[in-house]
């Protein structure tokens, strides 16, 4: 089901985290899919089942697929997968507001590049200006 390079560079659980996001991406999965256990992709991909929990997890994370317990991972419902992303990207926010604050940039500055971000996801033109 899923094509990992083994001798890429790029480690296996990002490879098909990868993979199952291009899947999703190109409707190879369907919303709501339920997606091959753990332990069956670790079997059929000869990897350590870490591998793929640490893969499942990442997507999870980041609101590509929903798990629940003993019944399984599914790929995310568009609201859900919107919700989850919502979230991860505010999280992100915080962060990035905490880090750079921590660095001495004035809270006003912070502001304005979290609407400028605001504004260019929406389309907006880009400002000009300092950069954080």
């Amino acid at each position: 089901m899923f094509t990992l390079n083994p001798a890429g560079r790029q480690p296996i659980y990002e490879q098909l985290y990868q993979s199952v996001v291009k899947m999703a991406a190109l409707g190879v999965l369907a919303e709501n899919e339920q997606l091959p256990s753990v332990r069956s992709v670790a079997q059929e991909l000869g990897v350590n089942v870490n591998t793929v929990q640490k893969a499942y997890q990442m997507l999870e994370r980041d609101g590509v697929i929903v798990s629940y317990a003993g019944k399984g991972s599914f790929l995310a419902s568009g609201e859900q997968a919107l919700h989850r992303r919502q979230d991860t990207a505010k999280t992100s926010l915080r962060e990035a507001a905490r880090q750079a604050s921590e660095c001495g940039v004035p809270e006003e500055e912070i502001l304005d590049c979290a609407r400028e971000g605001a504004r260019l996801g929406r389309g907006g033109p880009e400002k000009g200006g300092g950069s954080v």
